[in-house]
């Protein structure tokens, strides 16, 4: 992990710190963990390769650890101003998660999001890494490393979405708020036992609410337009869902805390809401404003 005294101001505007060479950079140091650590050791992690954290759905794996790693020793060593945190650091160490809100820049990563997929055999887990300016991101990067494909989003310009060959296209979300017609996701497990019974009552009008257990391809679901919504649980950490909330305002949606506050890094409790519209956000901050 680069020093935290990477957390004083580095000066210079977002383009300057985020120049296509350093966005090239951070890229390729994510592709290169996953060539390396995460897809060699998918479906061929031994048992003593997995660990818990929080509890026994809460897993970790030795390419998660080795993942975080290699990018942290990238970036470092490429951009020492950058202060560089990982989910597995800050699980490590939780004194770190502050520097994530006040350091400028943080580099924040999540090595393999959907470990409990990954470790189970599923191909539905991603890497997401963003830079964040004093808890505000300015950079996103949703990759699945499966496919090599990946979502890029910057404020102000149009996410786009790049294939392994390296054609991009731009991105758009949907308006869809027909009732009944509205597809979205929600790790209700994260939720109070005692809130999810009246969660679940708002199911029936919907078409589709569930969970991939994984915060990249949900939000990459909704940034193109397959899903209309995605809600985090109550503790929104930044690993999973700075780069997210790019990706989906980027695309033409809108990411806010129930409450209407902005998104930012800084904030530990909150439910926060990505829907493909203004309309469709304030559709669903009624329906599920009780979970402010």
């Amino acid at each position: 992990m680069s020093s935290p005294a990477g957390a004083a101001r580095s000066g210079g505007s977002d383009a300057e710190i985020l120049s296509a060479e350093r966005r090239a950079l951070l890229l390729s140091a994510v592709r290169e963990a996953a060539a390396q650590a995460i897809l060699p050791r998918f479906r061929a992690l031994e048992p003593s390769h997995i660990a818990t954290k929080s509890g026994p759905a809460d897993l970790v794996t030795l390419a998660d650890t080795e993942a975080e790693a290699l990018i942290q020793q990238r970036v470092g060593a490429s951009w020492p101003a950058a202060v560089v945190l990982g989910e597995e650091s800050v699980a490590a160490s939780p004194d770190l998660r502050e520097i994530m809100g006040t350091a400028d820049p943080c580099v924040v990563v999540d090595p393999v999001d959907g470990t409990w997929n990954f470790a189970k055999g599923l191909a539905v887990f991603g890497v997401l890494l963003a830079v964040l300016r004093q808890g505000r991101p300015v950079w996103g990067l949703l990759y699945d490393p499966v496919m090599d494909d990946w979502i890029e989003a910057l404020p102000g310009q149009q996410t786009r979405f790049v294939s392994a060959r390296g054609v991009s296209q731009p991105l758009a979300t949907s308006s869809e708020i027909r009732p009944g017609r509205l597809t979205g996701y929600m790790p209700l497990g994260l939720f109070r036992r005692e809130d999810r019974a009246r969660i679940v009552a708002e199911f029936p009008d919907f078409l589709r609410i569930t969970s991939l257990r994984c915060a990249a391809h949900e939000y990459r679901m909704v940034a193109q337009g397959h899903a209309e919504f995605c809600l985090s649980g109550p503790t929104p950490h930044p690993w999973d869902h700075a780069a997210g909330v790019l990706a989906v305002e980027g695309a033409g949606g809108v990411a806010r805390f129930l409450d209407g506050s902005p998104y930012d890094a800084r904030r530990r409790k909150g439910v926060l809401l990505a829907a493909g519209s203004q309309a469709a956000w304030e559709h669903l901050a009624e329906r599920f404003a009780f979970l402010a």
